[in-house]
């Protein structure tokens, strides 16, 4: 299975051999853990990349229900989904996101900021309908009291687990990425900021049993990115579509105040007069007034930190459409008037002939045949 065409050969193991055929490599991982499912020697090893742990069935009043908690071996099962992320990557990349690069003949960093867009673009699509199916099929958009309630939420619903667990996978997936991609030195940074800002974000709901509010969050924010990328890059492919961006800002300050609400409502008044107060690392209850100050507080700052960088934008997009439209005032003053065209008897106005005087000159009468 080839994803890119290979144009040169380099020496095995090499920098440019490892960037060049990762795919491939990763490819062929995914691949041995599935044949290890078919031996009952390796089997029990393989199912711990593939499937979530930690199962336990309950009965409900619907019957049997699996329902499933968190631990250690779940770093297997991210293990495999990263790889799986890796591969997808390099299928979007190269199926679709190089034919329309070819298409477009954009400059280095253009093409850089168009990739990346086109991934997340791709990402945020799939996960915000993901988790708005969740939410629908949990109840959590018709009883939003149950994001607080019977809390801790350790039992998981195996496609909320599983969610979480495929995050997770995506967002350390795209660590290594920015050096199979080359990103520019100028772009890591500014990558490295979010995505460590969701490997925190996505860690903490999940490691303590917050799902519930964050898969809400989750939702909120990719809808919100799903529209900033879609408006990228219809930029990219004409720069005359600008109107798509001030869409996504209504729909960014709109995600700020909801997340910002929701936090408040659910972590500070619904955890706060809930009855069972106190730490307890066996049930998973992180209940306490310093966990709860201390996740509202990294809440508060990164929703603080998301606002100035889009006020910054803003004003960055104002000052350049100012500047262009000062340009285009004094190219169109500096534009010199057309002169009038003049012969012996006078000179042209609005297709008629003009004497010298302004009098119209009176035109002879031609003698018949």
């Amino acid at each position: 299975m080839a994803f890119r065409r290979r144009n040169k050969s380099y020496p095995f193991f090499s920098q440019e051999f490892l960037i060049q055929n990762h795919a491939d490599i990763v490819f062929s991982l995914v691949i041995l853990i599935l044949i290890g499912l078919m031996f009952e020697a390796t089997a029990k090893t393989a199912i711990l990349f593939i499937q979530p742990q930690y199962n336990v069935t309950t009965l409900s009043p619907e019957g049997e229900v699996t329902l499933y908690y968190y631990g250690w071996k779940d770093c297997a099962t991210i293990l495999f989904y990263f790889f799986i992320a890796i591969i997808l990557h390099a299928v979007v990349q190269e199926y679709l996101l190089d034919k329309v690069n070819r298409r477009l003949h954009l400059s280095k960093s253009k093409n850089t900021k168009f990739n990346e867009s086109g991934q997340l673009c791709v990402f945020h699509l799939v996960s915000s309908v993901w988790s708005l199916y969740i939410l629908i099929t949990e109840g959590y958009l018709l009883h939003p009291s149950s994001l607080w309630e019977n809390y801790p939420h350790v039992h998981l619903r195996f496609q909320v687990k599983f969610f979480y667990l495929t995050q997770l996978a995506y967002w350390l997936h795209a660590l290594p990425e920015l050096y199979f991609q080359k990103v520019r030195k100028e772009e890591i940074s500014r990558q490295l900021q979010y995505i460590c800002l969701y490997l925190l974000h996505i860690s903490a709901a999940y490691l303590l049993n917050l799902n519930r509010v964050g898969l809400v969050l989750l939702f909120l924010q990719y809808v919100s990115e799903l529209g900033f990328h879609i408006a990228r890059l219809f930029y990219f492919t004409d720069e005359n579509h600008q109107k798509m961006f001030d869409l996504w800002a209504v729909s960014f300050v709109f995600t700020r105040m909801s997340t910002l609400t929701l936090m408040f409502l659910a972590v500070g008044f619904g955890l706060a007069r809930a009855e069972n107060q106190g730490l307890d690392w066996e049930m998973g209850n992180f209940n306490t007034v310093l966990i709860r100050m201390t996740v509202l507080l990294l809440v508060c700052l990164t929703q603080s930190w998301l606002l100035w960088k889009f006020i910054r934008f803003q004003l960055r997009r104002w000052r350049e459409f100012r500047h262009e439209q000062a340009v285009r005032k004094k190219a169109a003053a500096k534009q010199p008037l057309r002169p009038l065209k003049r012969d012996s008897l006078g000179h042209h106005e609005n297709g008629v002939l003009k004497a010298e005087n302004g009098a119209s000159p009176r035109t002879k009468k031609l003698k018949s045949p």
